[in-house]
């Protein structure tokens, strides 16, 4: 008997279960379910607020380079031949660095350009010109005749291993493109034979053509860098991307201000990148060069700049880049056995 009240008390039960689910379970609406309103999305989630603090930072350029080929043609009103110029068409990124108008890029952008064009992020274009460039940083200063919202530059000593950071630029032309990535290095080295102030963020933000002279910024909207290049197989972003410190950004940006171009101290030597002993070796002296005229040597090995104590190269030309013409600059100087204190007087870094 009690078996049987067991079983009526479960029919009950599964037959109010089914009553009330089953309209939905046979029949042949479908429900869709919809996240709810969010007033707020969490910072850990979203980077809006990030790319509305910069995006009216980060501008698109577009270049036309004229250069002659081999196509002619008759003129049909001048009754002669012509060569048929060619004007290829290209295009970058460039970050606004201050409220009246000046844009820094990368040189490689608006090399040998006739026409450079600012687009901002409103649509709106506008002629530039040409402020200064720096070669060896790769990097440049343009301006346009308008205000715009400057950007805000980080902290190089703030930017940490595993950090978030956004390239924000023009790739491929396509417009304003924002897209997500970790630092994976700060002072990342290129070549060992590469001055010092030709370092690099790291970063795997896709990074493509277009992309240069853009601005990589941090998850406060900071700006830590300026996307320059990439490591590619195939020609596409493979995750490996490099940007110039925001330090040497606004040390080149300041010097061409200042100068028209960046002025670096040079004494004439040539460092041994394979050397791993205690100091730095120098490999060679330019002829007539200040430190030729210093009596320095091949073999010589650097133990001090300036009282301090150098081992890698790129410490010893910071100290010397950073120095102006006509500064004296110590070296402590070790040759054969003996110890050697030398002055040299600085000259201005000759263009490459």
């Amino acid at each position: 008997m009690s078996d049987l009240k067991n079983y009526i008390i479960v029919g009950v039960i599964t037959g109010i279960i089914l009553y009330y689910s089953g309209l939905d379970m046979f029949s042949n609406k479908i429900q869709i379910i919809e996240a709810k309103d969010i007033q707020k999305t969490s910072a850990s989630s979203s980077y809006s607020s990030t790319v509305e603090k910069v995006n009216q930072s980060v501008v698109s350029i577009y270049t036309k380079k004229t250069y002659e080929n081999n196509i002619f043609f008759i003129d049909p009103r001048e009754r002669r031949l012509k060569r048929r110029e060619a004007v290829p068409s290209g295009q970058g990124s460039g970050v606004v660095v201050s409220s009246n108008g000046y844009i820094i890029t990368n040189f490689h952008v608006i090399q040998g350009s006739n026409e450079i064009l600012v687009r901002d992020s409103n649509g709106n274009d506008h002629q530039t010109s040409v402020i200064g460039y720096d070669f060896l940083t790769d990097l440049a200063v343009i301006k346009i005749n308008d205000n715009l919202k400057p950007i805000t530059f980080g902290k190089i000593e703030n930017v940490r291993v595993g950090d978030i950071s956004l390239a924000i630029g023009n790739p491929l032309g396509v417009g304003q493109t924002i897209t997500l990535g970790i630092v994976s290095a700060t002072d990342k080295e290129i070549s060992p034979e590469a001055y010092s102030y030709q370092r690099y963020v790291q970063t795997d933000a896709a990074i493509n053509p277009g992309n240069s002279g853009g601005a990589l910024v941090n998850s406060n909207g900071e700006l830590i860098g300026i996307n320059t290049m990439i490591s590619t197989l195939g020609g596409g972003s493979d995750g490996i991307g490099f940007a110039i410190p925001v330090d040497i950004v606004k040390y080149v940006f300041t010097q061409i201000i200042e100068n028209g171009e960046v002025i670096r101290g040079f004494v004439g030597i040539i460092s041994n990148p394979n050397y791993r002993g205690d100091g730095v070796m120098i490999s060679g002296v330019y002829n007539g060069g200040p430190g030729q005229k210093a009596n320095m040597r091949r073999g010589d090995i650097i133990k001090k700049v300036n009282d301090k104590k150098v081992n890698k190269i790129k410490d010893m030309q910071d100290i010397i880049g950073k120095s102006k013409p006509g500064d004296l600059v110590s070296f402590q100087i070790q040759r054969n056995s003996d110890i050697l204190n030398i002055n040299v007087e600085v000259e201005k870094m000759p263009k490459l």
